[in-house]
């Protein structure tokens, strides 16, 4: 059963932790089904629209970034809108496969039966030692302590 609006503090927290879940699956195709088949979309610099502009998105998305760990938290959140601070981790297929990790914030609009209709993004990657890493295999992403300095 889809969560939809208007949204509480806990429907909405309860959106943002099934959307972690839906992106760490890191299947383009099911994912794609949890946005409008109208969609619009703003990732970085890239803007989208549509669910088949999102799949492709997202399959070239993980195939330069390989081993993908992503946590989502609530930012804020009216009844139909949700925003959203994340962190995550990566390996650059592109950049020798170097550690990464992306800071970001996403801003969400939903339509009455739940599926996002709009999405913007804004992240910032940086480069991390293997030794910082923090999403690391095993680690339960929801479990790992982010210090005030990374909020």
């Amino acid at each position: 059963m889809s969560i939809t609006p208007p949204f509480t503090k806990e429907s909405a927290h309860a959106k943002v932790k099934k959307a972690q879940d839906l992106w760490n699956s890191q299947d383009p195709k099911m994912i794609a089904t949890a946005y409008t088949p109208d969609s619009i979309w703003r990732n970085r610099s890239s803007f989208l629209s549509g669910t088949a502009d999102i799949e492709q998105f997202l399959t070239k998305k993980w195939e330069k970034e390989k081993n993908y760990r992503l946590r989502k938290e609530l930012f804020a959140f009216t009844d139909e809108k949700i925003a959203v601070q994340f962190w995550y981790e990566y390996q650059d297929a592109h950049d020798g496969m170097k550690w990464k990790r992306c800071y970001g914030l996403e801003d969400w609009t939903f339509a009455e039966d739940g599926k996002m209709r709009k999405r913007q993004m804004s992240g910032n990657d940086v480069n991390i030692n293997e030794s910082e890493r923090w999403f690391k295999d095993g680690v339960n992403v929801n479990d790992v302590d982010i210090s005030e300095a990374h909020w």
